[in-house]
């Protein structure tokens, strides 16, 4: 099984300071990454490039065999890969329900055409529900279907995310801190709908994350950055007992 997404040298600077400084790394594809790194390490940065927030100054990033280096976030997300954010950003007094819905792609019943003649969109309608319904189930929301979403927990938010960017079709999900702020029993909940996630959809996840006491029992590959680098790589054991890590990152 190859790499679902690479980065090439990528090279970043603002002003002086030299962001990224030749990242090169691959994302496996089904596998769960993560990316760990001090603040100012260059994890903000590489998303932002990977997704299309910044050009780089130089180097590539490669999705699906594709160079996508540039490509604007819409265009990415409809080639199957999405983002979710630390803070999330939901439709809050939409119910939970909805707030899946409204990222199901082509939905003929938002044509201004077809919108009036509810034979044309009825069926698609109903289907978009159903799955919908069956992402709900595999993140534990299915009770809160008709709940709005600013009555959620901060974990089941983030879930939400989450099953927003299933709905939309992604296969490829980069998550920026999804247990941050999220109490420990919750967390690990997260990390085992992720796991949920892998196994029965083929999901590939690339997780920026410091709660490492957490994730780190649940990911199947690690890179860490520093200064602007890919400092290591490699398993979770293998990456904790490297004394550059302990000292640019546990140990900082």
């Amino acid at each position: 099984m190859g790499a679902k997404l690479q980065t090439r040298d990528l090279r970043k600077s603002f002003d002086k300071l030299a962001a990224l400084d030749g990242v090169t790394l691959g994302v496996e594809e089904k596998k769960v990454t993560i990316l760990i790194g001090p603040n100012g390490s260059g994890k903000t940065t590489l998303i932002n490039v990977i997704m299309g927030l910044h050009k780089p100054d130089s180097g590539s990033v490669i999705y699906d065999s594709t160079d996508v280096t540039g490509w604007q976030p819409h265009r990415l997300y409809r080639r199957g890969l999405a983002r979710t954010f630390q803070i999330p950003t939901l439709f809050w007094d939409l119910t939970v329900l909805e707030n899946i819905l409204v990222a199901a792609k082509d939905n003929p019943g938002e044509s201004f055409l077809k919108a009036p003649i509810r034979k044309t969109w009825v069926k698609a309608e109903e289907e978009n529900v159903a799955a919908a319904g069956k992402i709900l189930d595999l993140l534990g929301l299915s009770d809160h279907w008709n709940q709005p979403a600013y009555q959620l927990s901060g974990g089941q938010m983030k879930l939400l995310e989450v099953g927003r960017a299933l709905m939309s079709g992604a296969r490829f999900l980069l998550l920026d801190e999804p247990i941050s702020g999220v109490n420990p029993t919750l967390a690990h909940e997260i990390f085992a709908r992720i796991i949920k996630l892998r196994d029965e959809l083929g999901i590939t996840f690339f997780i920026v994350e410091h709660r490492l006491d957490i994730a780190l029992s649940y990911v199947d590959y690690v890179h860490v950055m520093a200064y602007g680098k890919l400092l290591a790589s490699g398993s979770p054991e293998t990456v904790v007992s490297d004394d550059r890590v302990i000292e640019a990152y546990l140990g900082a």
